[in-house]
């Protein structure tokens, strides 16, 4: 049996879990609410502030729709009570980021500016110190809208494996290569 899947999800206080007829999972928490639409095969229930993910048989298709409902119901939980937050850094001479409300505005070393419009359910802030590279913070409750949001941010220059320049998440690391001097000796 999946591991993932069999695992329970306890549900905090202060959150609320309702699932509908059409098999919809709305968590309700302080920071927001998210829904979250579930195969009609895959059962939800709840007893006792513990939610509990089954399966009605042991197909593939059954298997892998299990663990994958109940890592998204768990992130939904921790989305509402704890929320998400990433940290990108920007490694480069003259590389930039400001934002105004929603709207982040960056430069990479291209021609001209990248302005990038975030869906209102993400906050940005930015950070620039002396003697720091600068820093994006994006904070939201949606797991999956965080995570594709920094992968486009992170995109728009990607870290090369040489000087390491490029936008990379805090605490990365990356896989550096010697340069073209190393193999003279």
């Amino acid at each position: 049996m999946s591991r993932v899947g069999k695992a329970p999800i306890t549900i905090p206080a202060g959150v609320t879990v309702t699932v509908s007829d059409s098999n919809v999972v709305t968590v309700k928490g302080p920071k927001g609410e998210l829904q979250q639409a579930i195969d009609s095969d895959i059962t939800v229930s709840q007893e006792d502030g513990v939610l509990t993910v089954t399966r009605p048989t042991d197909q593939k298709r059954h298997k892998a729709l299990h663990g994958l409902y109940r890592a998204l119901i768990n992130n939904m939980v921790t989305g509402v009570t704890a929320g998400y937050k990433m940290e990108q850094e920007l490694v480069g001479v003259g590389y930039r980021a400001t934002n105004t409300g929603n709207t982040l505005d960056l430069v990479l070393g291209y021609s001209h500016h990248y302005v990038f419009e975030l869906p209102k359910e993400i906050k940005v802030s930015t950070t620039a110190e002396k003697g720091k590279n600068p820093t994006i913070i994006l904070e939201s409750i949606d797991k999956q809208l965080i995570g594709q949001v920094a992968a486009k941010i992170r995109s728009l220059r990607a870290p090369e494996p040489y000087k390491g320049k490029g936008i990379k998440f805090v605490g990365e690391v990356l896989r550096r290569k010697a340069g073209k001097s190393a193999s003279k000796k």
